[in-house]
């Protein structure tokens, strides 16, 4: 699929574009070496670095200096996503002399586009919709939480409050349900250009129902609604094939690191 530069970027480096929520930070260097997002919480998933630009003498240095600002803030270290567009051309192998390694869970994303307005198929007793209260918040989060094998007794109540107060501005969390119980979630945040699509799960006890594709399909209305062009998704190895069979094409390869302090 032929996309602008503008829509390629956005697909490499969704972090960099997204509105930040209440509770994150986007670091930016000023020397257009690197950016880093920062979420809620301390483990190394929590920091995810993106659009490195270095030259080839550059990159310990600058491995050094990431790591010491995020142990200022109290991480425990970062996942690195790399796309096709950042330098030099063999920054993964230079990194992982360093130690940061492929994501052993998923080492490859693929950024995907498809158009907004385009139909998207339904199942029979399968609905999603923007959460419409903190308590469907929380819900969502645990869904995510659980389907991603993480501590569903983590999930901070304050947190969820402030970031209620920004739905349906900055972005939007979805429920999926079956049968009127909740059993999927997702994110989309809006930008001019398009939505980015995060945080798609389905609960195991759910998958293969369609919910996944029902939070896709809610999500592509809401861009509609907006006025905005595209859908963008990172893809990983579950996700790509859904998304391929819904008509997303693959515009960007991003390797996946991570590093562990």
């Amino acid at each position: 699929m032929e996309v602008d530069a503008s829509i390629r970027e956005l697909a490499e480096n969704p972090n960099v574009h997204q509105p930040l929520a209440a509770g994150r930070e986007l670091l930016t260097d000023p020397a257009g070496r690197f950016a880093i997002y920062l979420s809620a919480g301390t483990s190394p998933h929590s920091a995810t670095v993106q659009r490195v630009r270095l030259g080839g003498d550059e990159v310990c240095g600058v491995v050094a200096e990431i790591r010491a600002m995020l142990r200022e803030f109290g991480r425990a270290g970062a996942e690195w996503e790399l796309g096709e567009s950042c330098t030099p051309s063999d920054l993964v192998s230079r990194l992982s002399v360093l130690g940061i390694v492929p994501d052993e869970d998923d080492p490859v994303a693929t950024g995907m586009v498809l158009e907004a307005g385009t139909e998207l198929p339904s199942s029979v007793g399968v609905s999603a919709r923007p959460v419409a209260s903190i308590d469907e918040l929380v819900t969502a989060r645990r869904i995510q939480s659980e389907a991603f094998g993480g501590d569903t007794d983590v999930i901070e109540l304050a947190q969820a409050e402030a970031d209620f107060a920004a739905e349906g501005v900055i972005g939007s969390t979805f429920l999926a349900f079956v049968d009127e119980e909740p059993v999927a979630a997702a994110y989309a945040s809006y930008t001019p250009l398009g939505l980015l699509l995060f945080g798609g799960a389905t609960l195991p006890s759910a998958r293969g129902r369609g919910a996944y594709r029902a939070l896709v399909a809610a999500r592509a209305r809401a861009a509609v609604e907006r006025g905005t062009p595209v859908l963008v998704a990172h893809a990983g190895r579950m996700s790509r094939p859904i998304l391929e069979r819904l008509g997303f094409a693959p515009v960007a390869r991003i390797d996946r690191l991570l590093d562990v302090f």
